[in-house]
């Protein structure tokens, strides 16, 4: 098939490919797994010999489900390779082992990426509003971006699932630091010189798609983003992904979550409660879309 491209987001947590009609501007397959990028970056700085192991073995399977050649992707990666200390000899390994050429792209570049694929994914949904606030929960960071009449305000805060979790192991502040960023979040609402309290709050990633999908009763395995899609997700769904970490055992959790993110599931349900509670929000429209989609329809718009 001529008019297809495959867009690859290597994120701090998971791995995402995604093969898409660039004419029609439609998903034609995609494929995801838990490659642990940050893990063990809070402590050392640098991305692990094993997590680029398994960065590249997601490659290699990825290529032979979907078909293509890694050399020919669009691929970005984000907050861990920013933050690594040994970004440039990391990513130089994967393209020797791989193929694949990754392109750091900065918070601001990730944000618009972000946000294009989820107006595109609001016009899908026939969500009309023009002003809404979107939280990406990422593994290395969070952006939250607000888009108001065509303008876009946007910020990234330095923490994320991955990072916060390895930084509350370590040091048990975990309450404190959300404490130390909701004021940091508050000060950038400041900044706004217009409300915010009418827009509809959407929120994407691993977290609130997989609070939504237990809410609707599927697991791990039989995820269907195009049902999770246009979920409204409340305080108290999030209350009760809390309550069924405490309550399930380990090997219910992973059958339910998958491996690889029950251990984070916590920590992003907290970092998604407190965004409600700053931006004084009763409900969340969840989307399946992020970066990997923005990218392929960055690449189409181009085209045109």
């Amino acid at each position: 098939m001529k008019n297809e491209v495959i867009t690859i987001d290597l994120g701090s947590n998971s791995f995402r490919v995604l093969k898409y009609d660039y004419l029609n501007f439609k998903i034609i397959d995609e494929y995801h797994q838990v490659t642990g990028l940050a893990d063990g970056l809070i402590d050392s700085g640098i991305i692990s010999f094993e997590a680029l192991n398994r960065v590249v073995e997601a490659l290699c399977i990825a290529k032979d489900k979907l078909n293509f050649n890694p050399n020919n992707a669009v691929c970005v990666t984000t907050a861990a390779m920013r933050k690594a200390k040994n970004s440039n000899e990391a990513l130089e390994y994967i393209v020797k082992n791989s193929g694949a050429k990754f392109k750091i792209i900065d918070a601001e570049e990730e944000a618009r990426l972000t946000l294009l694929a989820i107006k595109y994914a609001l016009k899908r949904e026939k969500i009309d509003t023009q002003n809404f606030t979107l939280l990406d929960i990422g593994g290395g960071s969070t952006e939250l971006t607000i888009s108001f009449e065509d303008k876009i305000y946007t910020k990234s805060f330095d923490f994320g699932i991955v990072t916060m979790t390895q930084k509350a192991l370590k040091d048990g502040k975990l309450f404190e630091d959300l404490r130390n960023q909701e004021i940091v979040i508050k000060e950038f609402l400041a900044t706004l010189d217009f409300s915010i309290k009418d827009f509809p709050f959407i929120a994407t990633a691993g977290t609130p798609t997989t609070i939504a999908s237990i809410k609707l009763g599927y697991s791990y395995f039989n995820y269907d983003k195009n049902v999770v899609n246009g979920t409204i997700l409340d305080i108290e769904d999030l209350e009760n992904s809390l309550k069924l970490l405490k309550e399930k055992s380990l090997e219910e959790l992973v059958a339910l979550v998958g491996k690889g993110r029950v251990e984070y599931l916590e920590i992003g349900t907290y970092i998604y409660k407190l965004f409600f509670n700053v931006l004084e929000k009763s409900k969340s429209i969840v989307l399946d879309d992020g970066l990997r989609e923005g990218v392929a329809i960055d690449y189409a718009l181009s085209l045109k």
